[in-house]
């Protein structure tokens, strides 16, 4: 990762990486409360528990980052607002189980681990240590559903799941267009960071080729 240290100031690196916490803790807790929701649908005892663990993993990521917003002095003023939480919330409701879990934990969690880990040798030591727990607790996550879902699709008849397939990366463009679509400068927030926002965006479509890879397997 390409960064621009030299360029960026510490009130740039500082209001930044501020929203970006705020940002990573909204997101967390959101995937807690749709997971949470989830538990109730899923559709046999080993997703269920899988779920209530991501549970309880994503309420001990945002203790961690209110601990650690504290004491880096961040303003927790919220980043997506109170519609655009329930539109998130509306969109997961809405979905099939195998739906649930290509954007859950593909375009979700896959990809936003990839560009948070991207940023984590940019960062300063407090802000390292305050993610080294969500993101190593991330990697179970993601793989508990890549793993049901290459289960899942396995058991479709070939032309459902070649189709399925097919459309996964229309499905991380349009949750992708929906995040963008709210008025967040996240380029911006990157680059107030050290980092160069083409540079990451590139080693996520790489992990997205990767994870398409995997499922497809």
């Amino acid at each position: 990762m390409k960064t621009h240290a030299h360029t960026r100031s510490a009130d740039s690196y500082r209001d930044s990486m501020g929203q970006l916490l705020v940002l990573y803790t909204q997101v967390d807790r959101l995937i807690m409360e749709i997971c949470a929701e989830r538990i109730a649908t899923a559709p046999d005892l080993d997703a269920k528990l899988a779920l209530a663990k991501q549970v309880g993993d994503e309420g001990r990521h945002v203790l961690i980052q209110h601990d650690w917003m504290e004491q880096f002095g961040t303003t927790a003023t919220p980043v997506i607002s109170d519609r655009q939480e329930a539109l998130i919330r509306s969109h997961f409701r809405e979905l099939s189980w195998l739906e649930f879990l290509a954007d859950m934990y593909l375009c979700v969690e896959a990809l936003g681990s990839e560009a948070v880990e991207n940023i984590v040798p940019l960062a300063d030591p407090g802000t390292r240590e305050s993610l080294h727990v969500p993101l190593s607790d991330e990697q179970d996550h993601i793989a508990f559903g890549m793993t049901r879902l290459r289960s899942e699709l396995a058991q479709l008849p070939v032309a459902e799941r070649e189709a399925f397939l097919a459309g996964i990366p229309q499905r991380i463009e349009t949750l992708t267009n929906t995040f963008h679509g709210f008025g967040l400068d996240v380029a911006d927030l990157f680059e107030g960071v050290g980092a160069s926002y083409a540079a990451l965006c590139e080693a996520v479509i790489r992990r997205r080729d990767e994870v398409l890879e995997q499922v497809a397997a």
